[in-house]
């Protein structure tokens, strides 16, 4: 035999693993799969109840901001109505202020109108007033009627005057006697007959304006 050719014994002592079976390991990758499906199903519901939750609080807070808006708008509202309130009552209570001065500052001006426009025609036409009332009472008496008219001595000449101008236009005889009276004013007159009489007194006439704005310069006042 060749010297370089051994026989060694074999060692049958010598363990080998068995192999995992593929069965096994098949099953292990279903359950995983399973698994993972399971927690992706479970991932998937809690994003859902997430999303769910959020959505609930989302419409919450809307419904809480809204209705906070809607309170702070209607507290608003109603500080501007009062305020407008109380700016309306200024204004009326100025308005009313103003009325009642522009009132009394025009009845003022008509009671100082009426002392001017006296004054004037006195000094303009000082028997018109007179003969004016002469005219009145000539409608009121009987024909040949006899009048007495009472003036101031400075004024006779010019109410004899007015008396003749009114007897030339007159077919009837008019009955009137001028007479002077030293108590009398310019322009004031006392005219009389059997069954009354005028009293014509500048002082009266500017009086009687007074007494007729009196009410309203009271009103005023009050």
């Amino acid at each position: 035999m060749d010297a370089a050719f051994h026989i060694r014994p074999f060692a049958f002592d010598r363990v080998f693993e068995t192999a995992v079976p593929l069965r096994t390991a098949h099953a292990e990758t279903e359950d995983l799969q399973l698994m993972i499906a399971t927690l992706e199903a479970e991932l998937a519901l809690a994003r859902a109840d997430c999303d769910r939750h959020v959505a609930v609080a989302r419409a919450d807070g809307f419904d809480a901001g809204l209705a906070q808006a809607q309170s702070d708008r209607d507290t608003a509202l109603l500080a501007a109505v009062d305020a407008l309130h109380a700016a309306i009552e200024t204004v009326e209570a100025e308005l009313e202020s103003v009325a009642q001065e522009a009132a009394r500052e025009a009845a003022s001006v008509a009671i100082v109108a009426a002392e001017l426009l006296a004054g004037r025609a006195l000094v303009e036409y000082p028997g018109g007033a007179i003969d004016a009332a002469i005219g009145r009472a000539l409608q009121q008496v009987a024909r040949g009627q006899e009048i007495g008219v009472a003036v101031a001595p400075d004024l006779v000449p010019e109410i004899e005057r007015l008396v003749a101008i009114r007897q030339n236009g007159d077919r009837r005889h008019l009955a009137l006697t001028v007479h002077a009276d030293a108590a009398l004013a310019i322009g004031d007159a006392h005219i009389h007959w059997d069954r009354g009489g005028v009293v014509l007194e500048a002082a009266t006439r500017i009086a009687a304006v007074e007494a007729a704005l009196g009410p309203v310069l009271e009103r005023v006042d009050g």
